[in-house]
């Protein structure tokens, strides 16, 4: 055996070894150049049919999406990538150690496609098309979507109808700025857009089917779909679909890695300006986002909805630097000595309270206010407290409001301190402090409400809520919709970035020392654990898990049970069906299973999530289950059955004192390998949000940018539920084995 295995490494390392050995380091600056490279073309693409006629020697490798071959150009496996023209912006975007040769291959027209037959969704759709072309629709889309300047997409906002037929429309969402899925998880793009204003047109609702590229086709003529977005007008295609007129003019290029003397040498960063081309993280909705793509063009900007996930991407290296309030930048490196501050000025505005344009009395009132805690020293002591001194220290105070009265709407995003942040069960902040001191003032009850930060404006211009606040800088664009207070402070922005990507300095001596493991332990226990009653949520969660690990075992081994019924039955009409299911069930991952259930079976059901996890895990398990006990009880000699019968005892006797009690000696080892693997296996619940222990970490990470500690703690849990489940099955394996009962007798 260990022979074998030295030789399977072996084998795999003289496999390996040349695949990484052999990548290519061919560099392409014209198309001529490529006549015998390896080239990476889309299944079924026109870029392959061209790649094929023009460089007949070369090594086409074919990809089902674009972006593995970009990987596989990144790895050096091939040389070069054929795709659309548009995309290649945007994937030059996102690498620049990458370009496209301005030479293309060859020029075509992009239409939508069309099952043949359906001839009258045929005339509707290019009837749409040609009036958003006729009143510039479509060439206000290509400017807004289409952008080599790489400014950001001008996304608008339209609303299909919610009733009749629905419209399912075909796409391949990998495909920027065509179709792409936004850090909202919502498919968008040019795509995207024209769907939504065909639906428009035809006044029916809109679904998006997101497949392979190769899978549009069969898919348009199957009927799974009704449109395919967006496919190159080809005689061949022709033959199995229909085109609407073309909605776009494009062309297919070739993608290449740029020679190595023209790639930015990644060193560390000393000031602003070595940002541009650097991956940028700003908080959605800021000012920062328009800051960013005016100043520096050739940055890369990554949204996030919450600074915490700006902070993640910073750890994890899945961004470079990131704007961040500047007093909260302070509070966050004092948690996170692997930040720096690359600059502390980055950007000055100033901070106002926004009110809705109809309610200029309420601005007022609030304008007064701030005037009066300015003139008697309240303000100086809320922002001593929260600017000056340790926010996370500073006490809220109480506020009582009236019981009657004109009740108003306070809508925040809870971004972080000193602003707003959510603490121990209430909202605390600067903020949050100066508008319930002002209700108070002015007799208002108070209501709160948390949302997006990017929704904060539109809520109000929308009269959802009548004041946001949240560190909200003043802004002409922002003055458009809404009202502002008299400003109340400026708010500066920082780019803080991991120190290791900052060019050192002398104040990085004495930031360099690190702590101690005890001291690391002792801090991460108290912020993950203690701070904030994190502890309620490991609590909470592994509630949860334990509940449904335990329901679903008692399911599961009751339902395998009558499985192993029906599979160790005599009638065939019993027999197949058990065998159908635990084929099926144990072929299926538990996750697909899970999100079948929760998402299909259940999807028009209001029904508990944590039932359907007991009943997804049951299911798993009783296919399992069926087949434990089958074994364990045709392990049984039949002799013992015949002899059982012989003496007098029914059928059911015979099984349940003399089968039963050995089978179950077998069975039990198994069993409890199988119940802890169940146990493990609940971790998955969060995708159809359950929280439970592993969602309990995640949450808890999500306010400690913590990414190692919250998960070593659940799995130490984890590891502590299947050992006590080990433990009690055990003692349960001792009870009904007689032979280890007489052995630890023996020895005591």
């Amino acid at each position: 055996m260990r022979k074998a295995a030295v030789l399977f490494f072996i084998c795999l390392m003289i496999a390996v070894i040349p695949a990484g050995c052999g990548k290519s380091e061919k560099i392409i600056t014209k198309l001529d150049d490529a006549s015998e490279a390896k080239i990476g073309v889309m299944t079924g693409s026109t870029g392959e049919q061209m790649t094929r006629a023009r460089f007949p020697g070369a090594d086409v490798k074919i990809f089902d999406d674009v972006m593995d071959a970009v990987a596989a150009l990144k790895a050096g496996q091939i040389e070069a990538v054929v795709m659309d023209y548009t995309e290649a912006i945007n994937v030059t975007k996102h690498n620049p150690d990458m370009w496209y040769l301005p030479e293309p291959l060859g020029k075509e027209d992009i239409a939508i496609g069309v099952r043949k037959g359906n001839d009258e969704l045929l005339a509707a759709v290019d009837e749409i098309i040609a009036g958003l072309i006729s009143d510039g629709t479509l060439e206000d889309m290509c400017e807004r979507w289409i952008k080599e300047d790489l400014s950001p997409y001008e996304q608008v906002e339209l609303t299909a109808p919610t009733d009749g037929t629905t419209l399912k429309i075909g796409v391949n969402a990998t495909r920027e700025p065509f179709c792409f899925t936004d850090e909202n998880r919502r498919i968008t793009g040019f795509d995207s857009e024209l769907a939504r204003r065909i639906a428009i047109g035809l006044g029916k609702p809109v679904e998006f089917s997101d497949m392979k590229f190769a899978a549009l086709i069969p898919a348009l003529q199957s009927g799974k779909i009704d449109l395919a977005f967006t496919l190159t007008n080809t005689e061949e295609r022709k033959k199995s679909i229909n085109f609407s007129q073309p909605v776009f003019a494009s062309a297919q290029v070739m993608l290449v890695k740029k020679a190595p003397d023209t790639v930015a040498n990644g060193g560390k960063m000393v000031s602003l300006d070595d940002i541009d081309g650097k991956r940028v993280a700003v908080y959605t909705g800021t000012i920062h986002d328009a800051f960013v793509a005016s100043h520096y063009p050739s940055a890369e900007i990554k949204r996030f909805d919450s600074p915490t996930d700006m902070v993640l991407a910073l750890k994890n290296k899945k961004a470079d630097v990131a704007f961040y309030d500047l007093t909260s930048a302070k509070v966050l490196l004092k948690n996170n000595p692997e930040l720096g501050i690359l600059t502390d000025d980055a950007l000055t505005n100033p901070l106002g309270v926004g009110f809705n344009k109809n309610n200029p009395l309420l601005r007022e009132k609030f304008n007064n206010y701030l005037k009066t805690i300015r003139a008697d020293g309240a303000y100086d002591e809320m922002y001593q407290r929260w600017f000056e001194d340790d926010p996370e220290k500073a006490e809220m105070p109480e506020f009582k409001y009236p019981e009657t009265g004109e009740e108003v709407v306070l809508g925040v995003a809870v971004a972080d301190l000193p602003h707003v942040a959510y603490m121990n069960g209430k909202y605390v902040g600067f903020d949050i402090e100066m508008l319930q001191r002002f209700a108070q003032h002015e007799g208002l009850r108070l209501e709160i409400k948390t949302m997006e930060f990017s929704a904060l404006v539109i809520a109000l211009a929308s009269g959802k809520v009548d004041i946001i606040t949240d560190g909200i800088a003043i802004t002409k664009e922002r003055q458009q919709q809404i009202d502002f207070s008299d400003p109340y402070m400026d708010f500066k922005t920082a780019v803080i970035a991991l120190k290791s990507n900052i060019a050192a300095n002398d104040g990085d001596a004495a930031a360099g020392k690190k702590a101690s493991f005890l001291s690391k332990a002792g801090d991460s226990f108290y912020n993950n654990i203690i701070l904030e009653n994190r502890y309620l949520l490991i609590v909470s969660g592994l509630k949860v898990t334990v509940i449904i690990s335990l329901l679903a075992t008692f399911l599961g081994t009751l339902l395998g049970a009558l499985i192993c019924f029906m599979r160790m039955s005599q009638n065939k009409a019993l027999q197949q069906p058990a065998k159908i299911y635990i084929s099926i069930l144990r072929g299926t991952p538990v996750l697909i299973l899970l999100m079948i259930i929760f998402y299909i079976v259940f999807a028009s059901v209001n029904i508990d999530p944590v039932l359907v996890a007991v009943i997804a895990f049951g299911m798993n398990f009783a296919a399992y289950v069926s087949e434990m006990f089958r074994t364990g009880i045709e392990s049984v000699d039949k002799g013992q059955i015949e002899a059982g019968i012989a003496t007098g005892f029914t059928k059911a006797k015979t099984f349940l004192y003399i089968v039963l009690p050995q089978a179950v000696r077998q069975i039990i080892p198994v069993y409890k390998g199988e119940f802890i693997s169940l146990v493990k296996m609940t971790s998955v619940v969060g995708y159809i949000a359950v929280q439970d222990l592993t969602k309990a970490s995640d949450i808890i990470r999500s306010r400690t940018f913590d990414a190692f500690f919250p998960l070593i703690m659940v799995a130490v849990l984890y590891f502590f539920i299947s050992w006590l489940l080990s433990l009690f099955l055990g003692y349960v394996e001792w009870v009904t084995d007689p032979k280890a009962r007489r052995k630890q007798v023996q020895r005591g």
